[in-house]
């Protein structure tokens, strides 16, 4: 079959690098992709949005799956927009545009949970016009305070701030400011939940599910987990302390009441549940849910997929997934992003990348990448994923470690310290 991935990261570089072992694959494109996915697949120019022109692209080419990478082409509903006669031949991987809210709207998705009776912190919302009960909400709290803008904010968008006034500061800044643009139009904010963090992934066809590695990542620019918010700088897959009681009572507390609650209220999600915890004295809570694969996770769950993900999301298409056998590789697996200097704030692109063709026994997910006049350059903050397996975390820590000594580019940074808290 000819596949489309939508897309142009780490993510959809991992996905390409999986399915194109797959013996049903026939051509795989990816749009717009990057350098990495040039070498093994068919670049196209198509802007991940431009519904009319994917359309175009998808009859023109035959393709029969649509893989979406990230959350903007969900939120905007292209999964809907393929259920029309001419395309509904085509199995699009991603939720539907009401079920995308889960992702799209922090408001959404915490009323979700509390129908469903999902284990998730205490929270309120609030606008501009209710800023004075956001602040006496504030007030009602312990520190420290987590405020969340309600929209898509890039994985910016969550402020945890230890005192009461700069929390309201912030909320003004959020609501009246528009610290977030749109994003900030409406605050979710909640009670803070003192744990471990972890994520969970979930595929499923909308009847059926299938728990896929966990994974942790690192979403901070500083070591120790300090500094600004990023879109991930590292990952660790499996995560040491999910033993088999903890999975348990996640799969019985929080996934299937998901997947069960999908259901219930009619929503169509075909597609990947990415759902963050926090686990408190042992009990999983939900952060957030994504509706989609996480970014720097896919690096290190989709290669610890040994069966046939091609064949699994074929099944989606006829709800057949129950029918798939799911194999996972015992071995970890842990992926280090290397960024441009100055990310996440003002970073420079277009610098060279060398030492490529150094790196041993790792894999090297491109993100920001491109490629000019045959040289491979910086095309972005998140630049490239280094990922490799050990026997434990620690033992393929050391490995994309050593790789990453290979690689460079002018103001390179990564953190040293991924995993330190395990």
């Amino acid at each position: 079959m000819n596949v489309l991935i939508l897309g142009s990261g780490g993510r959809e570089h991992a996905f390409a690098h999986s399915i194109i072992k797959s013996p049903l694959l026939s051509k795989l494109f990816v749009a717009p992709g990057n350098a990495g996915t040039h070498e093994i697949a068919t670049n196209v120019d198509l802007g991940i949005t431009d519904f009319p022109a994917i359309k175009a692209f998808v009859l023109e080419n035959d393709i029969s799956m649509v893989i979406v990478g990230p959350e903007a082409p969900l939120v905007e509903g292209v999964y809907d927009y393929f259920q029309t006669e001419e395309l509904q031949h085509v199995n699009v991987i991603g939720p539907s545009q009401q079920a995308a809210a889960l992702e799209g709207s922090k408001e959404f998705a915490k009323e979700f949970m509390q129908r469903n009776n999902i284990p998730t912190a205490a929270y309120q919302s609030f606008t501009k016009e209710t800023l004075k009960e956001g602040m006496a909400f504030i007030d009602s709290l312990k520190p420290p305070y987590v405020l969340k803008a309600d929209g898509l904010a890039g994985g910016k968008g969550v402020l945890i701030i230890p005192q009461a006034k700069e929390a309201k500061e912030s909320l003004e800044e959020m609501l009246v400011g528009g610290k977030f643009g749109a994003a900030s139009n409406k605050v979710v904010i909640e009670e803070f939940l003192d744990g471990i963090e972890m994520s969970v992934f979930v595929m499923t066809d909308g009847t059926s599910y299938k728990i896929m590695p966990t994974a942790k990542d690192y979403k901070r620019i500083g070591e120790g987990d300090t500094g600004l918010n990023t879109g991930g700088m590292g990952a660790v897959s499996p995560v040491p302390f999910a033993d088999d009681v903890l999975m348990q009572k996640i799969e019985d507390h929080v996934i299937k009441p998901t997947i069960e609650g999908f259901a219930k209220e009619a929503i169509v999600y075909k597609g990947f549940v990415f759902i963050g915890l926090m686990i408190v004295n042992g009990a999983p809570e939900v952060i957030e849910y994504n509706v989609r694969m996480g970014d720097p996770e896919t690096e290190v769950v989709l290669p610890r997929i040994s069966s046939d993900l091609l064949a699994h999301l074929h099944a989606f298409a006829k709800a057949e997934l129950h029918k798939e056998q799911l194999t996972i590789d015992s071995r970890s697996a842990t992926t280090i992003m290397c960024v441009a200097g100055g990310y996440p704030e003002n970073y420079d692109k277009g610098m060279e990348i060398s030492g490529l063709k150094n790196v041993e026994d790792s894999i090297v997910f491109h993100a920001g990448t491109a490629l000019k006049e045959g040289k491979i350059i910086t095309n972005g903050g998140r630049v490239m994923a280094v990922t490799s397996y050990g026997s434990d975390f620690k033992q393929a820590l050391k490995k994309s470690y050593q790789n990453v000594e290979k690689l460079h580019f002018d103001k390179m940074y990564y953190r040293k310290d991924i995993g330190f808290d395990l």
